[in-house]
């Protein structure tokens, strides 16, 4: 278990703003941190895991790692970090890498094995693509069999279907090595289908925490539901104005008033609500 109470002022691109986070997470619980960038997601990682300082009670398992006397060091926190940017060793071969952190090559093989990776373990990082450079990454932060796994969106710059194969992974590797996970994501899918729970954070302050149905679901009562998206164009068609919305891996028309037309422009971050049906799936 994981006993956390933690106080920061933090500097970001949104002004200042102080993390004020206070929580208690069970032994295997896999928790998603989610929220809107600089709300103080990664510096709770980070401090978590030694790297940022605070003023900070943290607790696991009864044993303390900071409170106002004490501070261990990162080395003897028993944890793995997963990186968005792999922060694998360029110089080393993917099974150096592995070894690195710790000698155990039988491990080692079993973790590249169970991640389809164990042919390339004598290859190096720049001749690995981004998923197979994730997985080395992945397989690295398990080496030590840590008590707590931080992941700081790992999978954010990948494309969907390997994003959607590493998820699988991470949830198994999760629950075989009984570890308690806690990611950033900003992708309610991968949220939705890795979180045991969600934990909200905004400015710095928990606002949310339940499961991911009960946190992700929020639907409005006159509305279907609501998806997020990017306006690509806005067009004139006869008498209707028309926007053109990238939505995750969609691109979709949606029909708009004259007055949204003047108001909304090209870049703009828009939700689409559906309204009066129902959807059918096919």
């Amino acid at each position: 278990m994981i006993n956390l109470d933690i106080q920061k002022n933090l500097h970001g691109v949104n002004g200042n703003m102080n993390l004020d986070i206070n929580l208690y997470i069970s032994q295997g619980e896999f928790v998603c941190l989610y929220g809107e960038n600089g709300s103080g997601k990664t510096s709770l990682l980070r401090i978590l895991a030694g790297l940022e300082d605070a003023k900070a009670n943290i607790t696991i398992n009864d044993a303390v790692w900071q409170d106002s006397n004490t501070k261990i060091s990162v080395q003897k926190r028993n944890i793995g970090f997963v990186f968005q940017d792999y922060a694998l060793f360029e110089n080393m071969t993917v099974e150096e890498n592995l070894l690195y952190v710790n000698k155990d090559i039988k491990l080692a093989h079993y973790l590249l094995q169970k991640t389809q990776i164990l042919e390339l373990r004598h290859r190096y990082p720049n001749k690995l693509s981004g998923g197979q450079k994730q997985r080395v990454s992945l397989c690295r932060a398990f080496m030590n069999k840590p008590k707590l796994l931080l992941m700081d969106e790992p999978l954010s710059a990948l494309d969907i279907n390997i994003r959607k194969k590493l998820q699988y992974e991470i949830l198994a590797l999760h629950k075989e090595f009984n570890t308690t996970t806690i990611m950033v994501s900003h992708d309610p899918s991968e949220i939705y289908k890795l979180a045991s729970r969600v934990l909200v954070i905004h400015k710095g302050k928990l606002i949310k925490d339940g499961y991911p149905k009960d946190v992700l679901l929020n639907i409005n009562k006159e509305e279907r539901f609501t998806l997020e998206g990017e306006i690509l164009d806005i067009k004139k068609s006869d008498v209707l104005y028309i926007a053109i919305v990238a939505i995750s891996q969609q691109i979709i028309e949606v029909v708009i008033s004259k007055e949204q037309s003047l108001n909304l422009n090209i870049g703009n971050i828009v939700s689409v609500s559906t309204k009066g049906f129902s959807p059918v799936i096919s």
